[in-house]
């Protein structure tokens, strides 16, 4: 479970659509409360996601070879296959140009709240889903086993965390580092989101078939 968790988080904390997103926040006006916000929001989407799970599971997985277990991996399998077929998408539209959302020209404006719903909208649900399935297998027997999901959740949520206290305390280096981090994002998204997508999709492909098999 931890391997597959880091992997995941690792993915999460990555995408570059989220990153571009945040680091407009954090540009305007009121940026710091307004990425606080995000990153609560953020935060709250993956506590509620395993919360969920845990209500459903108990902290106990289901027996191998069961109905149960191998839907869990059935569901991992397939956002394996659709993680590869994504990658495969972006590869093959690769360089040509890109229109962003007109939304994005209006976060300078954006509430409080609505940065929060913001982090909810852009979360990589895909990947979340990826997370919950793994979680679905955990036994959680002891603090440690506890302990891997907080860190997930950490990890999941460590560039929004490092990006908003980096412009907390040194807001001065902080704004140019920012447009130049927006700036790379903006030119390298579609290498960043196939390596990602392929990596983590060929991980639980792979994962996936061998205890199915």
């Amino acid at each position: 479970m931890v391997l597959d968790l880091v992997i995941i988080g690792l993915a999460i904390a990555l995408e570059p659509f989220p990153l571009t997103a945040f680091i407009l926040l954090l540009s305007a006006e009121k940026g710091i409360w307004k990425g606080l916000a995000f990153v609560l929001g953020w935060l709250a989407c993956l506590v509620i996601v395993i919360a969920a799970v845990l209500l459903t599971t108990g902290g106990k997985p289901p027996a191998p070879s069961t109905a149960p277990s191998t839907a869990a991996l059935a569901v991992k399998l397939a956002i394996g296959v659709a993680l590869v077929l994504y990658a495969a998408h972006r590869w093959r539209r690769m360089g040509a140009p890109h229109k962003a959302p007109t939304w994005m020209a209006r976060l300078d404006t954006v509430s409080l709240w609505a940065a929060a719903g913001l982090a909810a909208f852009l979360q990589p649900w895909t990947l979340v889903a990826a997370g919950a399935a793994t979680i679905t297998q955990a036994k959680l027997s002891g603090p440690a086993d506890y302990l891997t999901l907080v860190l997930f959740v950490l990890l999941a949520t460590g560039s929004f965390l490092y990006l908003e206290l980096y412009a907390t305390f040194k807001p001065a280096a902080a704004s140019v580092r920012l447009q130049q981090l927006r700036t790379w994002l903006d030119t390298h998204r579609d290498q960043v989101i196939v390596l990602v997508c392929l990596l983590v999709g060929l991980w639980l492909v792979g994962h996936s078939l061998y205890y199915l098999a």
